[in-house]
């Protein structure tokens, strides 16, 4: 059995890890790479592999990093099973034809500053009907339910509590008449957060390939952060600027509006307008509405209360944006309001346009809800740049930057450190960790391995391992 790794190594994006056994190869996550374009371009577009050699991809959950470069593996010869849960398959219905959009325009855009310096033009990583097409291969498999899905290995999935449907992978191998287990954490999520369940446990294996990406850092509480998100909306309304939240449309902006929902029944926070200006997210918003299944205790007893909405997703002063010129009048308000835009690391979309007429007010805050990557405009500003790049001209940093790490949906070092430990001992041969800077992944890397006799490894990009 070989286990090579290809995404997500010393990186928080691009997840993609191929495993070999029982002559049949199957691929853990399938993500776009986000980072400098023009790397980003040539990475994503051709795959270390022969896509049409792939007999088999398991998907641990929706989010671009993860299931982004599905309709690109299709597009070059991937013809088999792509394995999820029912929520993520709904979720990618979303996030994969908006994607499919957006590289078009990309690229459209490129072309043309490639045109003016006579370069030849570059065709998309994939269009939107490419997305759509990609849908036909997707197969559900609901939490807790096991299924073979190649000669000798067993498929389960467990709640990971990252984002609705986000899942771990359990992979149970029989090989050479040997037995083994390989588990795939996905992104975990948090313990006791809004909406969704906490992560599972999972009592034993023999590999485990973890996600580290805050694997140094430990989290304000959602108290914490609920307080911040209230000062924050009512320093914005005293003095009659715009707050912009650059949020990611899956999950991060329905924990927002849930907890503006809160505060605002709490008149805890002034009638002031809020906008989430973001059709992806508004889609997103409908699939979670579909999915009460995957809601805490919490959340369900918060919708049974509300007498008048019913939803964890709507209240009054909010409105939700889908067309352009209505996201375009957002620009002439006058009057303090929030508005929650993608992307969350401010690589794309409309959160763009909002940057661009309102990053040199003073009067106005950019607040930051979520983890910003290295070389993305989000991590630039939350640097303190003074001056950045927006649509290729440069603006003066003038609005206050403000972070609140307690929504985080990714586990911290301690949430990490909990997981890991709850593996059996005397089991676990190996543990690699993916999906984290190399600092964040080397502090997790010595919490787990220090005097414990744990082989922890952190992969590079390309390496591969004989489990």
């Amino acid at each position: 059995m070989k286990l090579a790794f290809w995404g997500a190594a010393r990186t928080v994006t691009g997840s993609m890890h191929l495993l070999e056994v029982n002559e049949t190869k199957i691929l853990l996550d399938c993500g776009l790479f986000q980072g400098k374009r023009s790397l980003s371009y040539e990475r994503n577009l051709n795959f270390p592999f022969d896509p049409s050699q792939i007999d088999t991809l398991v998907l641990s959950h929706a989010h671009i990093d993860h299931s982004g470069n599905i309709p690109n593996l299709v597009r070059q010869g991937f013809s088999g099973n792509i394995y999820c849960t029912p929520a993520t398959r709904d979720l990618s219905a979303a996030m994969l034809a908006d994607s499919g959009r957006i590289q078009e325009n990309d690229i459209q855009y490129l072309n043309k500053k490639r045109g003016r310096k006579g370069l030849p033009p570059v065709d998309p990583l994939y269009t939107e009907e490419h997305a759509i097409e990609s849908l036909g291969y997707f197969v559900s498999v609901p939490y807790w339910r096991s299924l073979p899905i190649a000669p000798g290995v067993k498929l389960t999935f467990h709640d990971a509590g990252h984002i609705l449907g986000s899942a771990i992978v359990v992979l149970d191998i029989t090989e050479g008449g040997a037995s083994k287990r390989l588990v795939f954490s996905g992104d975990l999520g948090r313990t006791g957060m809004a909406i969704l369940r906490n992560p599972e446990f999972i009592d034993s294996a023999d590999y485990v390939i973890m996600e580290s990406t805050y694997g140094e850092r430990e989290h304000e509480s959602l108290g914490e952060a609920t307080q911040k998100l209230r000062e924050a909306v009512n320093e914005c309304y005293r003095g009659s600027g715009k707050l912009l939240a650059p949020s990611f449309s899956v999950g991060r902006t329905q924990e927002l509006v849930y907890a503006l929902h809160r505060l605002s029944d709490a008149r805890k926070i002034p009638e002031l307008p809020i906008f989430v200006d973001s059709p992806l997210a508004v889609n997103v918003t409908e699939v979670f509405r579909l999915h009460p299944d995957a809601y805490n205790d919490e959340v369900r007893d918060f919708m049974s209360e509300d007498k008048y909405h019913h939803s964890p997703f709507g209240f009054d002063h909010l409105t939700y944006v889908r067309k352009v010129n209505e996201s375009k009048e957002l620009n002439f308000m006058r009057e303090s309001a929030l508005i929650i835009a993608a992307s969350g690391m401010c690589e794309g979309g409309r959160i763009l346009h909002h940057l661009k007429n309102n990053i040199g007010d003073a009067n106005a805050t950019i607040l930051f809800v979520g983890f910003q990557a290295e070389h993305t405009l989000g991590r630039r500003i939350l640097d303190g740049h003074e001056r950045v790049k927006i649509f290729g001209e440069e603006y003066i940093v003038r609005a206050n930057v403000e972070r609140i790490e307690g929504y985080s949906a990714h586990a911290d070092k301690n949430e990490l450190k909990a997981w890991a430990e709850h593996f059996d001992a005397d089991r676990l041969k190996h543990l690699f960790l993916v999906h984290g800077e190399l600092d964040a992944a080397a502090a997790l890397a010595f919490a787990l391995g220090a005097g414990s006799g744990r082989q922890v490894s952190i992969p590079e990009r390309g390496q591969v391992f004989e489990l």
